[in-house]
């Protein structure tokens, strides 16, 4: 083996009894580790192995060295090739490397062969995501939905593996948001699979009780999404005039937040911002977090923030596309919003406007393009209401239904009952109207509006 080479990232101390006395940790030296295959384009895999450093970085790793491979398949043993895996052990001992982290999910199979044949600490791109989700949960909630998605990721890795599984201990992939370390006795695992996706559930009939809440006093939902970091959180604080953290850093919005946006003819509506996606979103994740991405299923209007100025845009929206369709969302009534305009030029954001003419240009920034953005939602999200008169007789199920639907999501002015008929006389939110199925009643009539 070479001897190891010096260089200035690698020279200055990584630790010491000072740095230990003041409790700081230093970061992790990390490799990152791509796989161009098949069709695949090598500057796709450059973009990817370019994201995946902003989410070493938001781990807390700093990445000294990068590499890529291309193969016609990975190696079902160890993702690369025998030799790569070889050349990627002296580079990473050279390099000083703590961590390699591999832009793939690994099979437990390669993960446990990479981790003997390299002799350090080996990550994939689903760990890593899971790692910085346990950063940054905060409510209880979000901490049960990170555990569950650790689990679930953690048991199929439990065969055959060493004593390093055993329990949490330090670093990039080991860190758990649970109250307690996690135990990998597998039954002990399933046991507490049960009782996260009990809590979960718990979670998911409050926010649906909530929701009826909303309803009812018919405020429309309207609910942010995007990929990560394309300013959803910043657009947020500039329609609720709230404080949300920003940042420029991957993953910053996990728990969900839900605040007032007053209009400027006083009407309200509630605004939710959400979690961030990412492309290969793990599917634990997903699962985990379906009660809180089902406020978006559910949401009147779905507000897809872009990221205007990046050149992965279109792999951008896809990612986000292929979310929404897993959870449900896809019927939401959407608005494509294009943010980060003030880094286009004209002919860029002409180009832009031409070819979607129904999207809204915005900057959260400075502000620019918000007020049109809050009249294009006030338009979509239909808030005004039609006072209708509803006849219904009590003998037949589906009018009792109407009847109970309609003290439960509009304001009911009368109820006059004469036998087993009676009639209703309510606001309902007109985005509404076609659930009490306005045209295809003959008992119902419009009336003027309120």
């Amino acid at each position: 083996m070479p001897a190891r080479r010096p260089s200035p990232v690698s020279s200055r101390p990584r630790s010491g009894p000072h740095l230990e006395r003041r409790g700081v940790a230093a970061a992790e030296r990390a490799t990152l580790v791509g796989l161009v295959t098949g069709q695949s384009r090598r500057i796709d895999a450059e973009h990817s192995l370019e994201e995946l450093a902003g989410l070493a970085a938001a781990a807390g790793a700093q990445v000294t060295l990068r590499v890529l491979q291309e193969r016609p398949k990975p190696d079902p043993a160890t993702f690369l090739g025998s030799g790569k895996v070889e050349l990627l052990a002296r580079a990473a001992a050279e390099a000083d490397v703590d961590v390699v982290i591999f832009d793939n999910e690994l099979s437990p199979a390669q993960l446990r062969e990479l981790q003997k044949q390299l002799a350090l600490k080996v990550v994939d791109r689903t760990q890593l995501i899971l790692d910085i989700f346990a950063r940054r949960a905060r409510t209880r909630e979000g901490k049960l939905q990170v555990e569950l998605a650790q689990l679930k990721y953690l048991l199929p890795r439990l065969v055959g593996a060493g004593s390093e599984l055993s329990r949490l201990g330090g670093g990039i992939g080991t860190r758990g948001p649970g109250e307690t370390k996690l135990e990998t006795d597998r039954r002990r695992i399933r046991t507490r699979l049960h009782v996260l996706q009990q809590e979960i559930d718990a979670v998911r009939k409050r926010r649906a009780q909530l929701r009826d809440r909303r309803q009812k006093t018919a405020v429309p939902t309207v609910a942010l999404v995007g990929y990560t970091n394309a300013g959803k959180t910043t657009l947020f604080n500039r329609l609720t005039r709230s404080d949300a953290v920003v940042s420029d850093a991957l993953f910053v919005t996990l728990d969900p937040l839900v605040r007032r946006v007053r209009l400027p003819d006083q009407r309200e509506l509630l605004l939710s911002d959400t979690v961030g996606f990412i492309d290969r979103l793990p599917h634990a994740l997903v699962a985990a977090f379906r009660a809180t991405l089902e406020e978006t299923a559910e949401a009147d209007l779905v507000l897809h923030v872009i990221d205007a100025s990046s050149a992965e845009r279109e792999r951008h929206i896809g990612a986000v596309n292929r979310v929404l369709e897993e959870v449900g969302a896809t019927e939401v009534e959407r608005i494509e919003v294009f943010n980060k305009v003030d880094l286009l030029s004209p002919d860029e954001r002409r180009r832009l406007s031409e070819a979607d003419p129904a999207a809204v240009l915005i900057s959260a920034e400075n502000g620019e393009g918000c007020d049109d953005l809050l009249e294009t939602v006030a338009a979509r999200v239909a808030l005004d209401q039609r006072r209708v008169s509803v006849a219904l007789d009590l003998r037949s199920t589906a009018d009792r239904n109407r009847l109970v639907w309609l003290y439960r999501h509009a304001r009911v002015h009368s109820q006059v009952t004469h036998g087993d008929h009676t009639t209703v006389v309510a606001d309902v939110p007109r985005r509404l109207l076609d659930r009490i199925q306005i045209s295809e009643h003959p008992r119902v009539a419009g009336g003027r509006r309120a």
